[in-house]
């Protein structure tokens, strides 16, 4: 069994660095394997998918998928733009330095499918592949681990395993005395030698930038004219009154966009400080502000009648984005095809197509834009509509003979303004950083607390939610999880333990840290780290009793060379999250990873007996 063992990791490894096949597969065979040979049983094979930590990294994805629809992804995207420049190593060091510090308060898994999107989305605007700054957020996150006490599982597996033995456990902060020199470098690392080893690999993930496709839209379909934003004054007839009352698009010939209300009551049912789509029946009361469209000739016979103050627009791009674009309602591209049941037909500039819940924004003919108020649709035609974007995505997935431009997903992404979902999001998280600090609950029971919060309280719609899981990286983590059993029920693990630390119990302990430490990252580099942890705990604190030394510093670094699995994807969670994003090989990880493990280790053994004396 122990031979069959051997052979079952070694075809897995080879069959991860080959690369041909993907690594969920791969994990499935190597699991399946595993069950057929005998060597588990159906509950140990199956382990994986009711474990905690697979649970709790689905619930992460859905928090990163919260923080990103509700605009936080974005504005820090936007600040780590502005922090950055148009310096790719300026961003390089600021998601480095970023995974590192947040992953020594909430779990590393989390701060990655944070960052993931933040990352990928600055660097296509920096005019660099994500794959030059993908994995430095993954290695930060597992060296910020080693911050505190909390920060990764090993540590906390050690300092226990102290105290179950007599000893006195780490303290909080006791990790940071370590880990924060280990961050420090790792950024130098990257800054200086990383960035040069990183592969350029060409995705199809970039997103949709929202700035060139306002210019677009501005460029191709003037949608600036004939927009203005009036505000109701105190002496208009129009207050108290309602817009079935006027028929304001009969009489005046302009149509309302939008209405935004000077002092909504959010406790009342009717009260919203914004009405994105007014009916007939929308009420009108002093100070809104009412968005419309019309001909200016009609504009001014429109204020004169109802005195109305004219309010000075931004720049058309920035008045897009902050007045007609927002975390509910959006804005797309459509091409009638000639198929389209709407070739033929006349429609009016403005008006609410309640057929497909948009509204009609602009219009264009073989790229020109048609300034006509009424047209008659020809095959070909661009329009340029406005709805919410669950609208939008109805109108993409229902009607074929008409072709939706670029990615409203995509740009609803990118749209960095902040609502009270927003705000929810963002209170979820920390909520689930609260709990994970003070130990109210486990780990998994706090992110799916989490993100039960942001799916009931509609921050990302539930079908959404599923989307936005990598299922590949949650399916390979609980396929690979059987294997770290494997190892320990088979004694393969304590076999090449036992044989190390015999070796080199006889020379002096700074060698037996120096074992300590390749032995325990090698394992890192193919099982799980708590099971890595949990392996070589017993096994350290035997040697040092024997040897005659204090513990401390062998099972400190017990906990960071089980943070240090640098070589392969399936190593880490976090390795795996950015795997597919970053388009990483197997190889890569070696060639980054391998010289960042080195000065590591040389940093582990001069520091770690200074702090800690042997």
């Amino acid at each position: 069994m122990l031979t069959t063992m051997f052979i079952i990791l070694f075809v897995t490894i080879v069959l991860f660095i080959w690369g041909k096949y993907p690594p969920d597969i791969i994990a499935l065979i190597s699991m399946l394997s595993l069950f057929l040979t005998g060597i588990l049983d159906l509950k140990e094979t199956l382990a994986g998918f009711s474990n905690p930590t697979v649970i709790m990294i689905a619930a992460l994805f859905i928090i990163g998928e919260g923080l990103s629809k509700t605009g936080w992804t974005a504005l820090a995207g936007k600040k780590f733009i502005q922090l950055a420049g148009s310096s790719v190593t300026k961003l390089l060091v600021i998601v480095t330095f970023g995974s590192g510090f947040l992953s020594g308060i909430v779990s590393n898994t989390g701060t990655v499918a944070t960052l993931l999107p933040v990352t990928i989305s600055s660097a296509w605007k920096i005019g660099t592949m994500p794959s030059k700054v993908l994995m430095p957020v993954a290695f930060g996150s597992n060296t910020g681990g080693l911050l505190t006490l909390t920060g990764t599982p090993p540590n906390i597996i050690v300092s226990n395993a102290l105290i179950e033995s007599g000893q006195a456990g780490f303290s909080f902060f006791e990790f940071g005395l370590i880990g924060a020199p280990l961050l420090i470098i790792a950024i130098l690392y990257f800054r200086y030698v990383g960035y040069r080893l990183l592969p350029s690999n060409k995705t199809n993930n970039k997103p949709v930038d929202i700035e060139s496709t306002l210019h677009h839209w501005i460029e191709a379909y003037k949608v600036e004219n004939d927009y203005y934003r009036l505000r109701i004054r105190s002496l208009s007839p129009l207050i108290g009154t309602t817009l079935s009352d006027w028929h304001l698009e009969n009489k005046f010939n302009v149509q309302i966009i939008r209405i935004k209300r000077r002092h909504p009551n959010r406790l009342k049912k009717n009260s919203r400080p914004f009405i994105e789509f007014p009916d007939p029946s929308t009420d009108m009361r002093y100070h809104d502000i009412i968005t419309v469209k019309g001909e200016t000739k009609a504009i001014n016979k429109l204020m004169i009648t109802f005195r109305l103050g004219l309010i000075p627009l931004e720049a058309t791009r920035d008045e897009l984005r902050h007045n007609l674009i927002n975390q509910e309602v959006g804005m797309t591209e459509v091409i009638v095809t000639p198929k389209s049941f709407l070739v033929g037909r006349k429609v009016t500039i403005g008006n609410y197509f309640k057929r497909f819940g948009v509204q009609l924004m602009a219009a264009s003919r073989y790229n020109k834009p048609l300034l006509e108020k009424e047209i008659t649709i020809k095959a070909g035609d661009g329009f340029l509509v406005r709805g919410t974007w669950s609208d939008i995505e109805l109108l993409k997935d229902q009607h074929e003979n008409l072709v939706i431009c670029g990615s409203p997903e995509g740009l609803a992404k990118d749209v960095d303004n902040l609502t009270y979902k927003s705000y929810i999001a963002l209170g979820a998280l920390i909520l689930m950083i609260l709990m994970l600090v003070f130990k109210i609950v486990p780990g998994a029971i706090a992110a799916l607390i989490s993100a039960g919060i942001i799916l009931i309280t509609g921050c990302v719609p539930i079908s959404k939610a599923y989307k936005g899981i990598s299922w590949v990286s949650v399916v390979m983590i609980a396929a690979m999880i059987p294997m770290g059993l494997a190892l320990q029920k088979t004694g393969a693990a304590q076999m090449i333990a036992n044989g190390l630390v015999n070796s080199l119990g006889d020379m002096h302990p700074v060698f037996l840290l120096g074992g300590v430490f390749l032995l325990t990252t090698s394992f890192s580099q193919v099982i799980n780290n708590s099971a890595t942890a949990v392996l070589m705990a017993p096994i350290v604190l035997l040697a040092a009793s024997s040897l005659g030394v204090s513990p401390k510093p062998f099972m400190i670094t017990v906990a960071i060379s089980a943070s240090t699995a640098f070589l392969t994807p399936v190593g880490t969670t976090t390795n795996a999250m950015v795997m597919a994003a970053g388009g990483y090989k197997f190889k890569d990880y070696f060639k980054v990873g391998a010289p960042l493990l080195l000065i590591f280790m040389i940093v582990v053994l001069a520091l770690v007996p200074i702090i800690w004396p042997l």
